[in-house]
């Protein structure tokens, strides 16, 4: 408001000039409001799409689309010896122990650089607060990420299981052999479920830590990287040291070792699993964890990290984007 002084030396407020409003021809939204559910859905599918760089340059397709190449490798190779042998044998693949050497560094890669495009990317672009203005609730957000990634690690480990099947499907010759197959495939699916739910909270965890998409690659490489070296080397340790091939059991630092790193322990549980049927583990996976009597050992690990890196999560959104 302007003033303006009067005959009496003293400020008097001027005239109040008329204003209007004007119509820029916005429309007002008249439509139903789909409300919380549709929007987590919503929230879920685009995070799903950005795991696999959908939407996005070219570019951004690149490494999904090249570490899930590499980890349908052996099902073309036991499509390759399906077709050169006469019939019978063993197959070179199974679906459990799905090459866990080549199945761990895929992965590994796999959630060091998506997940921070799934969680790091709102945080370095402050866009959190547009989130939760919305009618949805704070543990609403890490839990639409989480089952987004874990989708996605799904597709990158379950889908070549899915391949192998249809593969060693088509050698079968009878109805009997295809249910065996079947029946094989089942145990493997959960398998890689618990590959995918563990990885995807433990990476989400460490990516929502930063909002630079470097830092948090290495946040997740690096601990993850080491802590199976470091597995793998103090399991090798105890078993040359404390307990030679053909001594029985295991020593506890061979049998132990696994517990330190999330790729060790779910080989852990695998063997843990497979004990009581008997199953032949692969040298592979012999040489990678032994858990000797410490099997439910690593079951209790497994759920107790995914338990706390999930909590941790929704507890860092409790407190993150609140300005």
């Amino acid at each position: 408001m302007s003033a303006e002084v009067g005959a009496t030396g003293r400020l008097t407020p001027a005239p109040a000039e008329s204003g209007m409003i004007h119509n820029i021809g916005y429309r007002r939204y008249d439509a139903e409001r789909l409300g919380r559910a549709r929007i987590i859905m919503a929230l879920t599918w685009h995070s799903f799409r950005a795991a696999f760089g959908l939407g996005r340059g070219a570019k951004a397709k690149i490494f999904p689309a090249l570490l899930f190449a590499v980890l349908c490798l052996p099902v073309a190779a036991e499509a390759v010896a399906l077709a050169t042998r006469a019939g019978g044998g063993q197959p070179l693949v199974s679906y459990d122990a799905y090459v866990p050497s080549l199945r761990a560094v895929a992965m590994l890669i796999f959630v060091a650089i998506e997940a921070p495009n799934l969680v790091s990317s709102d945080l370095r672009n402050h866009t959190l607060p547009l989130y939760f203005a919305r009618p949805i609730r704070r543990i609403d957000y890490p839990i639409a990420k989480l089952a987004a990634f874990v989708l996605a690690c799904l597709v990158m480990v379950d889908i070549p299981l899915l391949l192998l099947y249809l593969v060693n499907a088509a050698e079968q010759h009878s109805p009997s052999q295809v249910l065996e197959q079947t029946l094989r495939l089942g145990p493997g699916l959960l398998y890689g479920a618990a590959w995918a739910v563990l990885l995807a909270s433990i990476s989400l965890l460490l990516a929502s830590a930063t909002g630079r998409r470097v830092f948090a690659i290495c946040s997740i490489g690096i601990p993850l990287f080491f802590s199976f070296i470091l597995a793998t080397v103090l399991g090798h340790v105890g078993q040359q040291a404390f307990g030679p091939a053909g001594a029985g059991q295991p020593s506890a630092l061979a049998s132990l070792a696994g517990l330190i790193s999330p790729f060790t322990l779910l080989g852990g549980v695998l063997r843990w699993l497979q004990a009581p049927r008997g199953v032949r583990v692969s040298a592979q996976m012999l040489q990678a964890t032994t858990v000797g009597h410490y099997g439910p050992v690593y079951g209790v690990g497994f759920a107790l990290l995914t338990i706390a890196a999930v909590v941790a999560l929704i507890a860092r959104y409790r407190k993150v984007g609140v300005a």
